[in-house]
């Protein structure tokens, strides 16, 4: 449901999100003009999602993504 006039509701900056347009999960980096930033788990290059298109992460999706985050942590460097 849309009530005009008002603004999406943009999950807050440091949790992980879902675009919708993609189903791809990202962690919420802030905001550039009207569109969120989103950042893959792990890291990686950001992209940008128009704030209607922004949905909170189920807790599953966010436990799979904060796993991807850890390993990409522990893996040493070459």
């Amino acid at each position: 449901m849309s009530v005009e006039g008002l603004e999406p509701c943009v999950p807050e900056r440091g949790s992980f999100a879902v675009d919708a347009r993609t189903g791809k999960v990202g962690r919420v980096m802030g905001r550039v003009g009207p569109n969120v930033q989103l950042r893959p788990p792990g890291g990686g290059t950001e992209w940008d999602c128009p704030p209607e298109a922004v949905q909170p992460a189920p807790p599953g999706v966010v436990l799979r993504a904060r796993v991807t985050e850890i390993n990409r942590e522990g893996q040493l460097p070459r």
